[in-house]
């Protein structure tokens, strides 16, 4: 982790905004990407973080499935917390904040986006929603994001085609028959499931909006993505109040769990939920800072597909360690899924490791 901080920091300190050579080498510094060492810490923090914290999470949705929005009202307390260090500047009262490099009218559609995106995830597990289901379905935003860049003018390659529409088939594929199958099990189940199947598609298209907006913002104003993560947590607390009343009993329940034992020697004790809870943000903040560094150095449907790839692993583990069990339509669209995050992630590979025929033309003319 210090290791990746200090990559990341040496590289935002040295920026500077681009002069008409420097616009020529961006692209090729873009394609080319983060130092090995400093790729590594990254995926080791968004692999090791946020795999871990899956635990944490299913152990509290199994305990209480409307917990979602409590979880991410005290995620999004913490990192703010944490994040107003790497803010604080003791000679600008009253709040001591060194002044921002992006402008926070800016900022503001994206701290809109990224509140609705966590909250309307974490409330699809009320609705029916398992949580190896919601790994998979949320694996589909690299369609969302494609789609997106679309209409933003991006194009992609045939390759990168093809995996989104394996991924948008396995997408169909996984919950079409775990909806088959809950329906055969639970007929009251279907309404429920159906609307946070709706909740988790529009999560995925603001989610694919606020990556190619954060994208953009980054390259007007250089990877700024400490001040992302600190104002995008903070500046959303506000927007929990009116969840005020459901988070104060979602708590009480938590409370109310079995005590978990911090130390037998000194009688020390809590609640076994809010233990969870606890671990949660831990492995969460982790998870946000490698998926931070990881945006700042890479595309939206880079960051996407690394993200399934990292789901993947997560739906391996919650099936290994709550002994969930898929129905065989639901594991084939699994297999989707992640057959075409690897896809795209072998294009990829290729496509940066041979030079353009642009590219070729230059250093001739060099």
């Amino acid at each position: 982790m210090g290791v990746a901080q200090a990559a990341n920091s040496a590289k935002v300190r040295s920026y500077k905004s681009p002069t008409k050579d420097d616009k020529k080498k961006i692209p090729v510094v873009a394609e080319v990407g983060p130092s090995a060492v400093a790729a590594l810490v990254m995926l080791g923090l968004v692999f090791g973080g946020c795999c871990s914290n899956v635990y944490a999470l299913e152990s509290i949705i199994n305990f209480e499935p409307g917990s979602g929005t409590l979880v991410t009202f005290v995620q999004f307390t913490f990192v703010a917390a944490t994040g107003y260090v790497s803010q604080f500047d003791y000679k600008r009262p009253p709040f001591f904040l060194t002044p921002t490099n992006v402008p926070l009218t800016r900022w503001a559609i994206n701290i809109v986006l990224f509140f609705a995106i966590n909250v309307l995830n974490n409330h699809a597990f009320s609705y029916d929603i398992s949580v190896p289901v919601h790994i998979i379905l949320r694996s589909g935003g690299s369609i969302t994001t494609m789609l997106a860049g679309y209409i933003y003018g991006k194009r992609y390659t045939r390759m990168q085609i093809i995996s989104v529409t394996l991924l948008s088939i396995g997408v169909v594929q996984a919950a079409w028959s775990d909806a088959a199958n809950k329906t055969t099990s639970n007929e009251s189940s279907k309404p429920a499931f159906s609307t946070g199947l709706v909740i988790l598609f529009v999560a995925q298209v603001l989610s694919a909006i606020m990556g190619l907006y954060t994208e953009a913002t980054y390259r007007m104003y250089g990877p700024q993505w400490r001040e992302n993560l600190f104002y995008s947590h903070l500046l959303s607390l506000p927007l929990f109040l009116p969840f005020a009343p459901s988070m104060i009993r979602t708590f009480r329940s938590l409370s109310d769990s079995q005590p978990m034992v911090l130390s037998r020697r000194f009688g020390i004790q809590i609640p076994g939920q809010l233990g969870n809870v606890a671990a949660n943000i831990l492995t969460q903040y982790a998870c946000i800072r490698g998926v931070n560094l990881l945006a700042a150095a890479s595309s939206a449907l880079t960051v996407t597909i690394v993200l399934n790839i990292r789901k993947l692993v997560s739906l391996l583990l919650s099936i290994w360690l709550f002994g969930n069990s898929l129905a065989m339509g639901t594991v084939i669209g699994a297999l989707l899924v992640f057959g075409g995050g690897a896809l795209y992630t072998l294009d990829s590979t290729n496509s940066a490791a041979k030079p353009s025929t642009k590219d070729l033309e230059t250093k001739k003319s060099i």
